[in-house]
């Protein structure tokens, strides 16, 4: 690792600024906004060193003129010091350390098309490892250090990236721009599918053999494209094979059916090692290569039942079930070095511990590292050191690390610590209440900077989307409650039903009962909010949220009278035009049924069912949506904001024509930002 040491040399001048900026910060602190915000650093994907030195990892800064997120590579010592920056391109990602730490291999759109780049550590320019014309995706490094696997989106037919390339050409000088399907799922996300494959590749690292295809002629993805990624590519200890997830159920719109399979790094033909219905993913190998762990859910065309940790025996073929008594999802799995115990992370009341559990049945997990939001976790070779992201509502992601005991928690980058020292944020506080039918709910509420408790503030409550997600003590760009706060307003947000992290009975009480016991769970919520903190004005409460949230929002719209504003992103308001979504198995498990099975449940949780009725359907509201959304196709917006409309309810349609489901590019977060906080003021404040 003597390379690391010559880089600290020659980029120390580039992060030593860090401590000056802090120790200069200005003692006197201000509410936070959207422009405090924008200009925070997004750090990502830690990957420890084998001999657990040092930690890579993934910084974004958005760029308001170039209106995009500017990511380079980063890297910092476990010991502690300055972090410095690798990579000055401004498109670089994913790096993942070879096996004897000496050279990073990441990905690069810096030429065009994202590839894999290598950069040794001892010094020198990085350089491409692919240039092939499809792209490279979602790389590994096998352990003997001789290949790379990556994944590239292709043609299924063609056998050699020439024909990739003539294919793309041909489709790029027609003057037929047109989308043509004959299959479910035909469009995902923001991107249509064009009749590409998502296919794994291998290639020597050290560049003399050109990369092999080898799922050659696939008529699916590896990953899923629904729902895949790093996590469900891993090789063997040995190299000598790797495990990948896919699905392969012809209408992929209508199934969860995700397994494992394996496949020789040589070549050779797939074998499909899982069979049950639901999804498996997430494979990782024992180190002695005698088992593989992986996550499951048992119940199929269902995304939010709950993950078990499974143990598959390459010997024999037994896969067994060792978490079944455990209530929650494990996810991000990782073996210890000696092969006794498997480590996850699991979504826990708002917050994401890391789990410890034996690899053995009805072995019971123990937090490991607890009552925090972790993520990302990445152990050395040895197993004695551990990297992973740690964030809270008061704090960005930022790199932490361990001892392999969990024990000796510190944290290494402090890249916001120049802005938030400057800012007045209040930290969550966390209560429960009782919801529909009794049940017990917990929420959090963040008070507005420099609060007095003399005073009354207008509430906005907070409605998170999935449905089946929850509002965690985790940092987001997207719906920041401390940017909402830092505007004037307490923030509520609840983990109504069907929210994720209170056990699975909790989670699946929102099927078939949209607009049931999540809608009491928010009412009695607030009625719950009002009682408990005085300072809060029961006479201007505002509602927002996106998705699901959305969906909430307009149930209330069309329900309740009681608030003083709406704000629907995204939202779902009629279920049968719904039915356009692409992941048809959510709308059908949710709804039990398909709109000509059953009817009734359609029309009985579609907010556009009761939008004539009187007294209720008046609350001002403010509409906003992207063309490019195809999980809930943006016309739910366009139908939502024409009943307002016809109606004479005050409204304002936003809609952003280059975004999908989340507004992500700066200055149209910036619009977005602005937009929501005038609407609450008009109204509201």
């Amino acid at each position: 690792m003597k390379g690391i040491v010559r880089r600290i040399g020659f980029f120390s001048a580039l992060v030593f600024g860090f401590a000056f900026a802090v120790a200069a910060q200005e003692a006197t602190k201000h509410a936070i906004t959207f422009d405090d915000m924008i200009k925070m650093h997004r750090i990502a994907e830690p990957q420890i060193s084998p001999d657990g030195k040092w930690v890579a990892y993934t910084m974004s800064t958005p760029d308001m003129d170039a209106n995009r997120g500017v990511s380079n590579i980063w890297i910092v010592s476990t010991t502690g010091g300055a972090p410095m920056q690798l990579t000055q391109s401004g498109h670089d990602s994913s790096a993942v350390w070879s096996p004897d730490g000496e050279t990073l291999a990441f990905l690069s759109s810096r030429s065009g098309e994202s590839q894999v780049y290598l950069l040794w550590m001892g010094g020198g320019e990085a350089h491409p490892l692919t240039k092939v014309s499809t792209g490279a995706d979602l790389l590994k490094w096998s352990p003997d250090g001789k290949t790379i696997a990556f994944t590239s989106f292709v043609y299924p037919d063609c056998k050699d990236d020439d024909c990739n390339s003539k294919r793309d050409a041909e489709k790029e000088k027609s003057k037929v721009k047109v989308h043509v399907a004959e299959h479910l799922l035909y469009r995902h996300w923001t991107h249509w599918n064009e009749g590409k494959r998502s296919h794994l590749f291998v290639v020597s690292a050290d560049g003399r053999a050109a990369p092999h295809d080898l799922t050659l002629g696939a008529d699916y993805d590896v990953p899923p494209d629904e729902r895949g990624g790093s996590g469900d590519i891993n090789f063997s200890p040995d190299s000598k094979e790797i495990c990948f997830t896919a699905v392969t159920d012809k209408m992929e719109a209508i199934t969860t059916n995700g397994d494992l399979f394996i496949v020789p790094v040589a070549g050779g033909e797939e074998k499909r090692i899982t069979t049950q219905p639901g999804f498996d993913g997430n494979p990782v190998y024992s180190p002695d290569g005698k088992y593989i762990g992986y996550h499951a859910q048992l119940t199929p065309e269902y995304e939010s039942d709950r993950w078990r940790v499974m143990l598959y025996d390459r010997q024999s073929g037994k896969i067994e079930n060792l978490s079944e008594n455990f209530d929650r999802s494990a996810d991000e799995l990782a073996w210890s070095a000696d092969g006794k115990t498997i480590y996850f992370t699991a979504e826990d009341q708002t917050q994401k511990p890391v789990y410890a559990m034996s690899a053995r049945v009805g072995a019971e997990p123990k937090k490991f590292i607890a009552e925090t939001f972790n993520a990302a976790i990445s152990f050395s070779r040895d197993g004695k050191m551990l990297a992973f992201e740690r964030t809270s509502l008061t704090m960005p992601v930022e790199i932490f690390v361990a001892a392999g005991d969990g024990s000796n928690v510190r944290q290494l980058t402090h890249h916001n610590d120049s802005i938030l020292t400057a800012l007045e944020m209040n930290a969550p506080e966390t209560f429960w209440f009782d919801g529909a039918e009794g049940t017990k709910v917990q929420a959090m509420l963040i008070r507005p900077p420099k609060f007095d408790a003399t005073r009354k503030y207008p509430l906005l409550v907070l409605l998170h989307g999935g449905p089946q997600t929850m509002w965690s003590n985790a940092w987001g760009y997207r719906w920041n409650p401390q940017v909402f706060s830092g505007a004037g307003y307490v923030t509520l947000m609840i983990n109504r039903r069907g929210s994720t992290g209170y056990g699975q009975k909790f989670t699946d009480e929102i099927t078939n009962d949209w607009g049931g016991k999540a809608y009491v769970d928010v009412m009695d919520g607030v009625d719950y909010t009002l009682k408990k903190y005085p300072f809060v004005d029961g006479a201007r409460i505002a509602a927002a949220g996106g998705s699901y949230g959305g969906y909430m929002a307009d149930w209330i719209a069309t329900h309740s009278g009681r608030f003083k504003a709406i704000i629907s992103h995204a939202s779902v308001y009629d279920k049968v035009s719904m039915y356009a979504t692409e992941e048809l198995w959510f709308e059908e498990h949710d709804m039990q049924g398909t709109p000509w099975t059953n009817p009734e449940s359609y029309k009985k949780w579609s907010p556009s069912t009761y939008a004539g009725e009187l007294g209720k359907f008046k609350t001002p509201t403010l509409v906003i949506c992207g063309e490019r959304d195809y999980r809930v196709p943006y016309t739910q917006s366009l139908e939502f904001f024409s009943a307002l409309q016809r109606q004479g309810v005050p409204s304002k349609l936003i809609v952003f024509p280059d975004e999908g489901h989340w507004v992500l590019k700066p200055q149209n977060v910036q619009f977005w930002y602005k937009t929501f906080l005038d609407w609450l003021a008009l109204y509201v404040k």
